[in-house]
């Protein structure tokens, strides 16, 4: 079994599902104890004041599911400029947490109305409506706090552009942005419906793209590396890899297994959705995938074998089927 300490260093060498493994129950451990009145990983100790259904339903919405693929990306990214997992973690918790406040919004009635999400009820289905939204916001703010502790690096400039962009990614020029955009091509028919593949790229890098190109792009901010070249083949990176996620995401919702991906699939032809598969055909969607594969890979040329993780990160993407 891997080992959850944040002091372990990261073993490259070893295969990419028990990397994964091993972000997934460092996170797992910081989560258990930034949510359950323990020592918090900003340096504090949790609010005895935060009332009970609140803090339960957090914990509902982040605890016990998902990959926590975004920090592994934070986490092997920071790598490459030598950061430790013990100071990336923090980073990679950030958006985890804003991630999952996303996606107990996404669920409500009012957005997705989804009843499911990693194979158990989605917060609002387990809570209501209102709980759900507040948890949502409780979360987001929690994320910040973390960027803004001494813990996440002792730097104030680093802490603060941390800060920037992942207010930037997941606000109303990202991942809010992208909401928004997707919503309303599906709900205001008084408007044109965007169904053009450069349309419908733009709604995804926004929506989903934007938080996994911060999460490779926090590895040079890490690592004091802003603006180099080495920041920009990461954010290269990031897109293509969101890119690939995204058509993936699509081909799931055609050809998953409910049980299998843990959430409802077909919604989107059911709604009669645009989506990057709908445009292209699964067939062409699947050499896009590929070809978007490539130049994730590509983009990190760069670096050497010290991105053979990030290139095995973009295989694990294509060939995922939850």
């Amino acid at each position: 079994m891997s080992n959850p300490n944040p002091e372990a260093p990261l073993r490259a060498s070893a295969p990419f599902e028990a990397l994964l493994s091993q972000t997934a129950e460092r996170v797992e451990a910081e989560f258990i104890g930034l949510l359950s009145n323990g020592p918090l990983a900003t340096g504090h100790r949790a609010v005895p004041r935060v009332p009970e259904r609140l803090q339960t339903a957090m914990r509902h919405a982040v605890l016990g599911g998902g990959k926590r693929f975004r920090p592994f990306l934070v986490e092997h990214t920071a790598a490459l400029f030598d950061v430790p997992p013990s100071q990336s973690i923090i980073t990679g918790i950030a958006v985890e947490l804003i991630h999952c406040y996303s996606l107990a919004h996404d669920d409500l009635p009012a957005m997705d109305n989804d009843i499911l999400r990693r194979g158990q009820p989605t917060v609002w289905k387990a809570f209501d409506d209102w709980t759900a939204i507040l948890a949502g916001d409780a979360l987001q703010a929690l994320a910040f706090e973390c960027l803004g502790a001494k813990t996440c690096h002792p730097d104030a400039e680093v802490r603060a552009a941390l800060t920037v962009h992942l207010a930037r990614a997941s606000g109303g020029q990202g991942m809010v942005g992208g909401q928004v955009l997707d919503l309303a091509a599906e709900r205001l028919t008084d408007q044109q419906v965007p169904t053009s593949l450069n349309a419908i790229r733009q709604l995804q890098s926004m929506k989903t793209g934007a938080l996994i190109v911060f999460s490779c792009e926090a590895g040079a901010l890490l690592g004091k590396a802003a603006g180099s070249p080495e920041h920009k083949a990461l954010s290269t990176y990031g897109d293509r890899l969101g890119y690939a996620f995204q058509i993936a995401d699509d081909l799931l919702d055609v050809e998953g297994d409910a049980e299998l991906v843990g959430k409802a699939v077909a919604k989107d032809a059911d709604a009669g959705k645009a989506t990057l598969v709908s445009l292209m055909g699964v067939e062409a969607a699947r050499a896009a995938l590929q070809q978007t594969r490539d130049e994730a890979i590509q983009a990190v040329d760069i670096f050497g074998a010290r991105a053979d993780v990030l290139r095995q990160a973009a295989d694990f993407v294509v060939k995922r089927r939850k």
